[in-house]
């Protein structure tokens, strides 16, 4: 979320993006996350095919969902800090 946008509006995760997000992609890497660790990223229409391509690639279990369908556990953690896909 950038710094300048009004709390209750979520924009898409994609570096540069600006855009509401409509998607939710919940995801880890096995190699440094304990199975019941999880990373969110939120999406744009027009980068969530992008952002999931890019987990996928790399072989991360993940799960994309429309963001308002989307059911966070009771005991999940919050999404850490660095949740904003720097990729290009």
């Amino acid at each position: 979320m950038g710094l300048d946008a009004p709390a209750d509006v979520q924009t898409c995760s994609r570096a540069g993006c600006r855009e509401h997000a409509t998607h939710r992609i919940d995801w880890r890497n096995p190699r440094i996350h304990a199975e019941d660790r999880r990373k969110t990223w939120l999406a744009c229409d027009e980068h969530v095919g992008f952002l999931r391509d890019f987990l996928a690639a790399r072989d991360f279990p993940l799960e994309v969902s429309p963001l308002e369908d989307a059911r966070v556990p009771d005991d999940a953690p919050l999404p850490d800090d660095d949740t904003t896909a720097e990729t290009r």
